[in-house]
């Protein structure tokens, strides 16, 4: 009973995403054998199409363990989408971070890289509601060491998506927060507050 219950809730949360993927011309392409095994190859397909436009950036582990699929899975279908041209990927360090084909500019994926990492995404949320907050601030904020976000500021800077001249600023601020608006369920409360505060924010001038 217990695994028919899992089962269900997998398929319930595939069904959900797919629901968000089944528009992509693309979706569901490449299902075979029978026709219950077709459904599902098609749900998990649809659902990471679904996943990664709702999330765009999240990487390999995050979508397997959200959509509850196995690692073999998930490699199998995210390697067909890329073949297909549904989905790309960019290098983040060790992570593999995948966006939908098409719509987001390199600065656009190495933005939203960052915003699924923690601390970066704490340093530019702050950054974004108050330009110019100091190192030692952002650390005192994000109740981290200061080396850690001087070390993180330097990968930034060396992105593209922060400047260190003067005090901290964050570089091409609007479109960063038009990232944080738009996906801010995904990236957790702290983005949400600042959604909240968006109509101000969007007019200032760092």
């Amino acid at each position: 009973m217990a695994d028919r219950d899992i089962d269900e809730e997998k398929r319930t949360t595939l069904r959900r995403f797919a629901a968000l993927g089944a528009a992509s011309p693309l979706a569901g392409l490449g299902a075979s054998g029978s026709a219950e095994a077709a459904e599902t190859t098609s749900d998990a397909r649809d659902a990471i199409v679904g996943y990664v436009a709702s999330t765009p950036g999240a990487h390999f582990s995050k979508i397997r363990d959200d959509l509850s699929l196995g690692t073999g899975e998930t490699q199998h279908h995210l390697r067909r989408l890329v073949d297909d041209g549904t989905l790309v990927f960019q290098r983040d360090g060790d992570y593999k971070r995948f966006f939908p084909a098409g719509r987001f500019s390199a600065f656009e994926r190495t933005a939203l890289g960052y915003l699924r990492r923690r601390t970066p995404r704490g340093m530019l949320v702050e950054l974004l509601r108050n330009p110019g907050t100091t190192g030692s601030e952002l650390a005192d904020r994000l109740d981290v060491s200061r080396a850690t976000v001087s070390g993180y500021a330097s990968e930034l800077d060396e992105a593209g998506l922060l400047s260190r001249e003067d005090r901290y600023a964050v570089e091409r601020p609007e479109t960063l927060l038009t990232l944080v608006i738009r996906y801010a369920d995904s990236f957790g409360p702290e983005a949400a507050a600042l959604a909240a505060e968006a109509d101000s924010l969007l007019r200032y001038d760092p």
